[in-house]
């Protein structure tokens, strides 16, 4: 880990007016280098998820800066946006956001027919990645046709079809069983040993211990850091 791939400075968001003003983030700063997984845990409505959201370019900052890969995101405009979320960043979400009329492999693929690859390349992309993450049985099943675990587990295989710089996840185990959370658990262990720079917001200490830092989150506020031995 050298480099930053993902750094903020100063990031500040802000909801409501006047009185009813709401400071959901406050004053972060924080550098992710490449490679390293990092756990954002913190009571609910101290603002992870807000947090997540300016990362991954999905809301706007009131104020600070949002770098990736070097480049500033809060000052991209909307078009240049939308390309780095769909080129350079993969979202895992815990409501999973899958397309359901589409089959596993067909919604792996989306995001790279998007970034402009070719139906061959894509589909070869889909279907390897499906079969990383145990799923090369399921490449024509429809989501209503899986379980939750194996929902999240192509909603992850997705995150990765573009080759992201960084893969934000929000809550990946909160809508799952026991049983389904001890696959994502493992999945998520074999992207951070195989290099991928990871960033989870996360209630789940299971999916927080695979990371190298644990970020404590109170009030909008980074608060403290725990480093995890064996974290370079």
């Amino acid at each position: 880990m050298t480099e930053a791939v993902l750094r903020t400075r100063k990031l500040r968001k802000e909801f409501g007016k006047g009185d009813g003003r709401v400071r959901a983030v406050d004053d972060v700063d924080l550098a992710v280098d490449a490679g390293e997984t990092v756990a954002v845990m913190g009571p609910s409505g101290c603002g992870k998820s807000t947090l997540l959201h300016l990362l991954g370019g999905l809301q706007r900052p009131t104020g600070g800066e949002v770098e990736l890969g070097g480049r500033r995101v809060e000052t991209m405009s909307e078009r240049a946006l939308a390309r780095l979320r769909r080129d350079r960043i993969g979202f895992v979400f815990q409501a999973f956001h899958l397309m359901p009329e589409l089959t596993a492999v067909e919604n792996v693929e989306v995001p790279a027919l998007l970034a402009g690859r070719s139906p061959r390349a894509a589909r070869t992309t889909a279907l390897d990645l499906l079969d990383q993450v145990g799923l090369a049985d399921r490449t024509g099943h429809l989501p209503s046709a899986l379980s939750g675990g194996q929902r999240q587990r192509v909603a992850i295989a997705r995150a990765l079809s573009t080759e992201p710089l960084v893969v934000l996840a929000d809550e990946p185990t909160g809508n799952l069983d026991s049983a389904a959370t001890a696959e994502v658990l493992r999945l998520f262990d074999r992207l951070h040993r195989a290099g991928q720079t990871l960033v989870v917001v996360t209630h789940d200490a299971r999916i927080a211990a695979t990371a190298d830092r644990i970020l404590s989150m109170r009030d909008g506020a980074l608060v403290d850091q725990t480093v995890l031995a064996g974290a370079a």
